[in-house]
């Protein structure tokens, strides 16, 4: 390995000596996962990151395991030249190397004098991405410059960040596109950059055009063609990214650059999750430390947490629905063995089978749902045979237990034990929308109830008929049971059912309330949305008590 040369960096507590050997990792150098989240990921639209958020993102992508980072351009806006700064003083990198984005030198001009190749070097990153034009109407046009001209700046730019120490990487901007216009020129630039010192020149399907057979075919010529190393970058404007960049792998890439969740431009990147579990559990090739990969469906929904975006439930390996199964004839199968409907076991990505009870459930599904549950059937075919016909009625009267599980362990408790599980009766309940002259509205409810011999009247005002309820009731309970301080509701959902029209339709309610360590689902389904919120209410509320423990009135 050549000797690192330092330049002086902008306000930096570590060196780029210090930084490089921080960023140790027991695999070899035959393979790279590359991330570039925090520059190519945060150009999706709704994506804005501040540099506190791409510091935590940063974190995470370290935790998971990949070997470089792309944290972007420094020097193209100070948001970037920030996060390098912070990101060398602030964290201890085990696993990745930090690498700064940037473009070759200007038409015209020599790479030791140009300001933006200066602020790559002074952004104190270990390794260097530099995008390059190849595609000879991109240069022409884009570059207004010559062809000889483009491949001078790629050769200067890179021997002279080589010479600074600089590890270097080439972005190929456009190559599919311009392969097929002229593939002695694309194959000229690839040349070029690898035989000024690039360690990897990346090809890019900028367009997300390409279908895997495409990509397959250029890169093994490419690769025959000019003995380089080659890496990957695509674009999945076909719904092709993460097959694109396999294909790739088949056909000789070494370097693979991918975007966490899939974020970015237009439609996206390739998915880093998918791409990395496809190598380690489909090619057996080691691309993360020991370990890591059962941490990517934590890591997954930690970076959709920072970027505010919901996690994908149907993203492969890491959404929840990912190895959940509804089918009556998936649960006998699966009852035998898991394996029967399942492509690996999700463990090995952090996740978790998961059985979803509806009106297509058989009693496989049934007992397997209790047994994910604790609850015990102890193979009773009678009872199975109620809970799948309790189930199957009340879904054609407008519930949904897949999405609601915790009222499904409520039915289930009930028929097991013979009676609903109980902590307080309700005697009635109401609630008051006022309507006031000067447009503004009062919202008012009442309940009224018994828990633990005890009557409770209780009344509270709200921001809404729902929410007054929900206070109303809490405001009733928590002298009672204290644990229901804890309560928070953190989704409302209300649709309204087909199959009749206007105000007399049926509609369902789907609440998820948290207790701070989990979060759990209840529906309730009636004539009017007050009184299908009010089911779901009763029902967050007593599994809320069960799982804090709280036995139940008798």
């Amino acid at each position: 390995m050549e000797p690192v040369i330092p330049v002086t960096p902008m306000n930096h507590n570590r060196s780029l000596e210090t930084m490089t050997e921080t960023a140790t990792s027991e695999l070899d150098d035959s393979f790279h996962v590359f991330d570039t989240t925090l520059r190519d990921g945060a150009q999706r639209e709704g994506i804005n990151l501040t540099v506190a958020d791409k510091l935590a993102i940063a974190r995470h992508l370290d935790d998971f395991g990949v070997g470089f980072i792309e944290g972007g351009w420094p020097g193209a806006n100070p948001r970037d030249t920030e996060f390098f700064s912070r990101a060398q003083a602030e964290i201890d990198f085990r696993h990745a190397q930090l690498v700064a984005f940037g473009a070759t030198r200007r038409a015209g001009a020599k790479a030791a004098e140009d300001p933006q190749v200066r602020a790559l070097l002074e952004s104190g990153a270990p390794v260097i991405t530099l995008v390059a034009k190849s595609h000879d109407r991109h240069v022409e046009l884009a570059l207004r410059t010559t062809l000889d001209e483009n491949l001078e700046m790629v050769r200067d730019t890179v021997s002279y960040l080589r010479e600074q120490g600089r590890r270097v990487f080439v972005d190929c901007e456009h190559f599919f596109d311009g392969y097929r216009a002229d593939p002695e020129y694309a194959k000229a630039v690839v040349r070029t950059a690898s035989e000024a010192g690039a360690d990897v020149v990346i090809l890019c399907d900028t367009n997300g055009g390409m279908l895997p057979a495409q990509v397959h075919a250029v890169v093994s010529t490419v690769l025959a063609d000019t003995g380089a190393r080659l890496g990957i970058h695509a674009q999945d404007d076909t719904g092709c990214a993460v097959a694109n960049t396999l294909a790739a792998v088949d056909a000789g890439a070494t370097h693979v650059q991918c975007t966490a969740n899939g974020y970015g431009e237009r439609v996206g990147n390739a998915n880093l999750f998918p791409v990395v579990a496809a190598l380690e559990l489909k090619y057996g090739k080691r691309v993360l430390p020991e370990g890591r990969l059962r941490e990517m469906t934590r890591i997954s929904h930690a970076i959709a947490e920072v970027v505010n975006l919901t996690p994908s439930t149907h993203q492969p390996y890491v959404g929840v629905s990912a190895f959940a199964h509804k089918a009556g004839l998936h649960a006998s199968a699966i009852k035998v063995d898991p394996d029967l409907y399942q492509h690996i076991d999700p463990e090995l990505v952090g996740n978790t089978m998961r059985m979803l009870v509806s009106d297509m459930a058989g009693r496989a599904s049934v007992e397997l749902k209790g047994k994910e549950l604790g609850i015990d059937l102890g193979g009773d075919r009678e009872l199975v045979g109620r809970v799948v016909e309790r189930v199957k009625e009340r879904e054609l009267q407008g519930y949904t237990y897949e999405a609601a599980d915790a009222s499904f362990e409520l039915l289930l408790r009930a028929e097991v034990e013979g009676r609903p599980l109980k902590y307080f009766d309700v005697e009635s309940w109401r609630a008051i929308v006022e309507d006031r002259p000067d447009g503004s509205h009062a919202n008012e409810a009442t309940v009224k109830l018994w828990a633990k011999s005890e009557r409770i009247v209780a009344t509270a005002e709200g921001n809404g008929p729902v929410n007054a309820l929900d206070r109303a009731l809490r405001v009733g309970l928590e002298k009672i049971y204290p644990q229901l301080a804890q309560l928070e509701l953190v989704d409302y959902k209300v649709r309204i059912l087909e199959g009749k029209h206007g105000t007399h339709s049926t509609t369902r309610v789907l609440i998820s309330t948290s207790d701070g360590s989990g979060e759990w689902a209840t529906v309730g389904v009636a004539e009017n949305v007050i009184a299908a919120s009010w089911q779901a209410l009763e029902d967050a509320y007593t599994y809320g008590l069960l799982r804090a423990g709280v036995e139940p009135a008798r």
